[in-house]
Formats: C-alpha cells, sequence, structure tokens
C-alpha cells in the first residue's frame, strides 16, 4: 500500500484530499479483509469477497457516492497490483458501481454575497483583511481551496491583474484579477505588513503565526460569512467556486472559458452548472410565458 500510495502522490499526480480519502477507503478495506475474512493481503481478495464489503457499506447506508469514490480507489489499487504483478486477475473487473443519484452544485445567491463583499464592515485589521482577501479569491476567480492556500506573493501580477495557480496534476492556469479583490490584495499586505512585520512565509495567505493557511482555517472562515446571509448548510470554500462558475454562466459567459477559468479537463465537468441555470430558465417561463 505505500508504494501505491507513492505511485498516486509522485506519478499520477493525485491531490492531497484524494489521497487522504483513499488512505480511509484502503484502510477500511482492510480491517474489513482481516475481521470477516482473516485476510492480511488485499492480493488475496476476490471479487466475491470485495462484493460482501460493497454490500455491507450499502447496508450500513453509506451514500452511493462514497461508496463509488471506494470502488474508484480499490480500482486504482487493483490495477497497480496487476502492473506489479502481484495479482494475476483483476478483481475489479466484475464489479459494478451502485448508480448515485446527481445533485446540482449548491451556490450562493448572487445580490446577497456581493452585498456582503461590498457592505459588510471587514474590521480594519489583519484577521479582517485576510478575512475579505480569502472570501475574494474563492468567489472572484473560482480557484479551489488546495489552490488558493498554495499562492505565492510572486504569483500575482497586479499590473497585469492576473494570478498563477498551480492546479491538479501541477497543471498552471492564469486566471483573472477583479478590482474588488485588487483593492481587498493591497489591504491586506498593508496589514499583514504592520502586524507580523518582515514574515517570511512563502504562502500569500497565513495565519496570525504567519504560517500558510490550512484547509479547516479556510472552511472557518467561510462558514462565518456566509452563515450571515443564508441558513443553508452548504457553505464550504467549494460553494463559492460553484458560485463563480454559476454566475458567469448565469451572466452569459462562455462554457469553454467558464471551464479554462476553473481548470477543467474537460467540458463534461463544466456542463454541470448549466442544469442550475436551466432551472432559472424554468422559473423565469414559468412566471412569464402565458400558456405555462
Amino acid at each position: 500500500m505505500d508504494l501505491f500510495f507513492k505511485y498516486l502522490q509522485y506519478e499520477k499526480r493525485y491531490s492531497p484530499h484524494t489521497l487522504t480519502s483513499y488512505h480511509t477507503d484502503l484502510g477500511q478495506f482492510a480491517a474489513y479483509l482481516q475481521q470477516v475474512y482473516d485476510i492480511t493481503d488485499a492480493a488475496e481478495a476476490d471479487h466475491t469477497i470485495i462484493r460482501s464489503w460493497i454490500l455491507t457499506l450499502v447496508q450500513n447506508n453509506i451514500k452511493p457516492r462514497s461508496i463509488n469514490r471506494k470502488i474508484a480507489c480499490l480500482r486504482s489499487y487493483y490495477r497497480f497490483l496487476l502492473a506489479q504483478e502481484r495479482v494475476k486477475v483483476n478483481p475489479m473487473l466484475r464489479i459494478k458501481a451502485p448508480k448515485a443519484t446527481k445533485k446540482l452544485p449548491a451556490f450562493v445567491q448572487e445580490e446577497p454575497f456581493n452585498n456582503l463583499l461590498d457592505s459588510f464592515s471587514f474590521e480594519d485589521t489583519f484577521e479582517g483583511q485576510r478575512d475579505r482577501l480569502t472570501l475574494e479569491f474563492l468567489y472572484g476567480t473560482g480557484i479551489r481551496l488546495a489552490e488558493l492556500i498554495n499562492i505565492e506573493p510572486s504569483d500575482i501580477e497586479e499590473r497585469a491583474k492576473t494570478v498563477r495557480v498551480l492546479g491538479k496534476g501541477n497543471k498552471e492556469r492564469i486566471v483573472p484579477l477583479n478590482d474588488s479583490l485588487l483593492l481587498a490584495l493591497d489591504a491586506y499586505k498593508t496589514e499583514k505588513s504592520h502586524f507580523l512585520g518582515d514574515n517570511n512565509s512563502v504562502k500569500l495567505l497565513v495565519t496570525n503565526k504567519g504560517r500558510p493557511l490550512y484547509p479547516k482555517f479556510v472552511y472557518r472562515v467561510v462558514k462565518k460569512y456566509i452563515s450571515l446571509i443564508t441558513t443553508s448548510e452548504h457553505n464550504s470554500p467549494h460553494v463559492l467556486r460553484h458560485s463563480f462558475a454559476t454566475h458567469l454562466l448565469n451572466k452569459g459567459a462562455d462554457l469553454n472559458a467558464i471551464k479554462d477559468l476553473l481548470g477543467h479537463a474537460s467540458l463534461a465537468a463544466t456542463q454541470v452548472y448549466t442544469h442550475n441555470t436551466i432551472e432559472q430558465l424554468k422559473s423565469i417561463f414559468e412566471k412569464a410565458h402565458p400558456k405555462a
């Protein structure tokens, strides 16, 4: 398993989030093999044993989406074992994933959130300006959480109004910055200089102790402010990425342009946002058309 995870990290370049999830999934599978079948080597498991684990997950009311991720993990793992000649036959070829209902991406309403950014009195402190810049970056660029916390000052070209982002698979892309974000950036840098002095962190956004931001910290910041404008439980940083894409599409932005801004590898990943727009169009149609 250690070799497998090194392969995913250094050759496949999986994200830290995916690696953590796969660690959990494989750990759970290994524990099941040992407890139920007294098997300590996953290479000894056949398709019937794997099916029994999946059935156990279903019976324990694990969501289909989570089960599908665990199946994807095992598929990668057994492909790796096959390539390493640890197994002669890939047992996952006889495993079918359960159908998962597709959920539309959650997003915040455009007007309330923009009012929050424009009218809310963020404190003129290091913490207040850092919070504001965090929100401006997530909503103003649509970047992922991992991309946000890895931004370095040298990645930003203020004259060109762009930021260089390192996305999944170590793929770089250039994302434009709006004027509101640039103003928030200037205010943050001023407060950061007063609060931390010559901070030597290589990352742009840092904690009160001058260390790079970490995922849970950003989650807390986003939840704190989104809860001011909605009672929805959907208040993660990724919701602001969804909001960025949905609001652009609602304003008539080209789907291919949104794909490039988000750093999606294919247009299929971006098309999910068209469902939100279709729902909006249906609502307008039903209210406005005389025969609706």
